[in-house]
């Protein structure tokens, strides 16, 4: 007597052991994401762990965060691996019709608003905004954007009056710093930018400063 095919029991089932797969046969694509679910696969805005991981660290993050910082906390391979990742992000983002971008900003990654949405967010934003720079401050930092590292001395002579408070102002905003020392007599001190700077004025480098009109 013939015996029935689906009389076997069948046992427990058991991993397949890489090794002993063909060498030939490449792994599924949810095999290869770590075992994800493959219904999910067919949504042109799933996220896989690790770019979740790298969205969720840019949404926590208050300030520009550095490729190799994002690879670190979001478990990547190597910063290669977050800049693909955020570029992978930000397409989603811009498919999708999302209000938010990332952005490469003060040498690092933030996750930001659309400017077309500027207005709303002011107006749904209850904190109290930030006092405004003064004209003189502006004035100041412009000098010292533009002739960086910079004496107080050289600053003066350009704006033609005394600017002792105005650089403090604009050190306590984060916006300058002391960068050195001046080579000449009483050693003066150089200011500079700082990263904060960048970040506010929406800037990646200072080499962006160079490709603007002037004025």
């Amino acid at each position: 007597m013939p015996r029935n095919p689906f009389s076997r029991r069948m046992g427990p089932q058991q991993k397949r052991d890489p090794a002993s797969m063909p060498k030939n046969a490449a792994p599924s694509p949810w095999y290869r994401m770590g075992g994800e679910n493959p219904s999910h696969l067919d949504d042109p805005q799933y996220r896989h762990n690790k770019l979740a991981r790298v969205e969720a660290a840019l949404f926590l993050s208050d300030e520009p965060i550095l490729a190799r910082k994002l690879a670190r906390v979001a478990g990547l391979h190597d910063t290669a691996e977050a800049h693909s990742l955020v570029e992978k992000l930000k397409q989603l983002y811009d498919s999708g019709g999302s209000a938010f971008t990332v952005v490469e900003i003060a040498g690092g990654y933030q996750l930001l608003t659309r400017k077309e949405y500027h207005g709303w967010i002011v107006r749904a934003k209850r904190s109290v905004p930030d006092e405004k720079i003064s004209a003189a401050a502006m004035e100041t930092l412009a000098v010292i954007v533009d002739k960086q590292p910079v004496t107080r001395a050289d600053i003066e002579s350009v704006r033609g009056v005394q600017c002792g408070e105005l650089l403090t102002q604009l050190m306590e905003r984060g916006l300058i710093k002391i960068v050195g020392r001046e080579e000449s007599l009483g050693r003066p001190v150089l200011y500079g930018t700082t990263r904060r700077f960048l970040q506010i004025f929406g800037l990646n480098d200072l080499k962006e400063l160079e490709n603007q009109p002037k004025e």
